[in-house]
């Protein structure tokens, strides 16, 4: 979800930024980096064991949730990545059954499903918080194809990030990367399909790699 149909990373990281500078914690750009596609539980558990944080991992994702929520809500210009919404009606009006799996917990994956009317065309939506490992870890995905009740070779993946690219690697499932302009902290090398717009795919070509 986060850089795949709404460029949110960015406001992720604005949060976390006045997260850390409230516990006085100095996370690097790269170090922050790594975390992508992570889900928020093993971040923390990271940070809390770097810097010795005496929070509870659960004290520490409710407020940083709470942060981008009341962001998210209060700023307007947020929008869905050009494309995404025109191919998400374009694939739901032809039957194609489309999962959201992210590593955010519910929370957010529902406050950005409300801002932008996505509840319809998705048939499921899966949670990162609710695994005991994150992306890398195939988990989130192999769940993902288990509730669509197609096998793994059926199924094809969309995501931004290294660590769900090896992710979905390793639920042997096809992987097209979309790669944002001006991103280059995320290395896409491991899918099967690089893309840079959301124009290059519909129903067709999709269905062709499906198949």
């Amino acid at each position: 979800m986060d850089g795949v149909l709404v460029n949110s990373e960015p406001l992720h990281h604005q949060v976390c930024k006045v997260q850390f500078k409230d516990l006085n914690i100095e996370v690097s750009d790269e170090l922050f980096a790594t975390f992508t596609g992570s889900s928020n539980k093993m971040i923390y558990q990271k940070l809390k064991t770097k810097f010795q944080l005496h929070e509870d991992v659960s004290e520490l994702i409710a407020e940083k949730n709470r942060l981008f929520v009341n962001a998210f809500k209060s700023d307007s210009t947020h929008d869905l990545i050009d494309g995404v919404k025109e191919l998400i009606v374009d694939l739901h009006q032809k039957g194609m059954q489309i999962i959201v799996a992210s590593s955010s917990e519910m929370e957010i994956i529902n406050a950005i499903f409300d801002r932008f009317d996505l509840h319809t065309y998705f048939s499921y939506k899966v949670s990162g918080a609710d695994f005991p490992e994150s992306k890398p870890n195939p988990a989130i995905f192999l769940k993902a194809v288990e509730l669509s009740e197609n096998s793994p070779s059926e199924c094809i993946i969309i995501e931004d990030s290294t660590n769900g690219i090896k992710a979905a690697n390793a639920a042997g499932v096809y992987c097209i990367a979309y790669k944002a302009s001006g991103v280059d902290s995320q290395n896409q090398s491991l899918a099967d399909k690089i893309i840079y717009n959301y124009k290059e795919l519909n129903y067709d070509t999709i269905r062709e790699i499906s198949v």
